[in-house]
């Protein structure tokens, strides 16, 4: 908020605003050449841990599941002094009856995969191996270098000086605060996951309503660039990379526009984490450049930040997002691929969409009706079914829509879940279906100039 009390900021001030800040920027946004492809440098030391760690870390998160269980059992039950009565223990473990449920599933699904016993549909490598191999790795490795470096990007004014700029730009386009701003140029180049863990913490700290929370995690948390080069090559299509990833924009951007702006999205309360709804003041007191006051701001913030708060909340981070969400994508992700997999629900859902994909004249409609809600489950779902089909035009829409869909219950959705961003199941569900309708005609508009 805008203070009556004059602040003039020492030199001192703007070198701890500014060196954090360049840090958290190049960690967290800058893209680097690697051997590859191109990545970010926290995605590049999370593949680092991931390579180094490669045949225990499915064993490593097992084992957080295991402590999440007993710890939130302990909490449940036992109730002592020591977790009830620290704000963030309680948080992590003290959880609603629902999550607890979310949480064993994970581990028993997680330990059924590792030792592979049981039912195969559980832990095959199109199941829960997707899961505890492919996917809980790359969540942990990402969880603990952003989570830990997370404050350099937020706490040191960034967020401030960002907010004073583009508040002029983000409340008319995107309904959004200008500090927002940050947070999805993040989400958008780095990662869904980092994306869903900023909006996370800024809610918690209350500098987000549940509104905002709700639009910036499912608007903006697109998968990586790397990721999307990955889904061009499964169908084939790697040397049409620049129009795809124009038209993954385009589509993204007018989905951010028209979202917003219509339930459920809309009808999200603008209550901040503590329930107040004083707004916090963005305006700029008369005699002040948006740039100065931005500044003025952000090295007023930085001042006022330790820099042994660093470890502290980055720590917290790491165990929040490790304890807190690993569990959920396990047991919800394990059972959206089960669906997937071994039943026809997801080709009798598509079925809607034959009509719409004829209108639009696609090609093989019906063939790529089915691949339309599967991504629901998991984004690369579609590609794997669409890859057999022979209009390249049609693989094309499809790469595009699975990208631009970005609900996926085998890792953004069950983050979102597992997060406190409020959005619920039914939720991801409406705003998966409505992303799909909106980007689907931009994304068949740009086929047709392309092909």
């Amino acid at each position: 908020m805008n203070s009556s009390k004059k602040f003039s900021p020492s030199s001192s001030d703007y070198l701890k605003f500014l060196i954090p800040s360049l840090i958290g920027i190049f960690l967290f946004m800058i893209p680097v050449p690697t051997e590859e492809g191109v990545t970010i440098p926290v995605a590049w030391l999370a593949d680092r841990v991931q390579n180094l760690l490669a045949d225990i870390l499915p064993h490593i998160v097992t084992g957080i599941l295991l402590i999440t269980v007993i710890g939130s059992l302990i909490a449940k039950w036992a109730k002592p002094a020591w977790i009830l009565n620290n704000a963030f223990l309680k948080g992590l473990l003290d959880v609603k009856p629902l999550w607890l449920i979310a949480r064993i599933l994970g581990l028993i699904f997680a330990v059924i995969t590792l030792f592979q016993v049981g039912p195969e549909g559980i832990w095959s490598e199109d199941t829960g191996g997707t899961l505890l191999f492919d996917l809980l790795p790359v969540l942990f490795s990402v969880f603990l270098f952003a989570g830990f470096f997370l404050p350099l990007l937020m706490d040191f004014g960034l967020l401030e000086l960002f907010g004073a700029l583009l508040t002029p730009l983000m409340r008319p386009v995107f309904k959004l605060p200008g500090r927002s701003s940050i947070d999805c140029f993040a989400s958008w180049l780095g990662d869904g996951t980092i994306g869903v863990l900023l909006t996370n913490k800024q809610y918690e700290d209350g500098f987000y309503t549940q509104r905002e929370a709700a639009v910036i995690g499912t608007t903006f948390s697109v998968v990586s660039i790397t990721f999307s080069i990955v889904v061009l090559a499964q169908m084939n299509l790697e040397s049409l990379f620049v129009p795809y990833y124009l038209t993954i924009v385009l589509a993204g951007l007018v989905a951010a526009i028209v979202m917003p702006r219509i339930p459920p999205l809309s009808r999200k309360p603008d209550t901040y984490y503590d329930g107040s709804t004083n707004r916090l003041d963005e305006s700029i007191p008369a005699g002040h450049s948006p740039l100065r006051w931005g500044f003025q701001q952000a090295a007023d913030r930085a001042r006022k930040q330790r820099f042994n708060d660093i470890f502290k909340g980055g720590t917290q981070n790491v165990l929040d997002m490790w304890m807190g969400v690993i569990p959920v994508v396990m047991s919800l992700g394990t059972i959206a691929l089960i669906i997937a997999e071994y039943t026809p629900v997801f080709a009798w859902l598509g079925k809607p969409f034959v009509p719409l994909l004829t209108l639009l004249q696609v090609p093989e409609a019906g063939a790529a009706a089915q691949t339309m809600v599967i991504g629901f489950a998991d984004m690369f779902l579609p590609s794997v079914i669409g890859s057999g089909i022979e209009n390249e035009m049609t693989r094309f829409i499809i790469a595009c829509i699975s990208v631009t869909q970005l609900i996926y219950m085998s890792e953004v959705g069950g983050l979102l879940l597992g997060s406190k961003v409020p959005v619920d199941f039914k939720d991801l569900v409406v705003i998966f279906l409505l992303r799909t309708l909106i980007t689907l005609p931009v994304i068949v508009l740009m086929a047709n100039l392309i092909f």
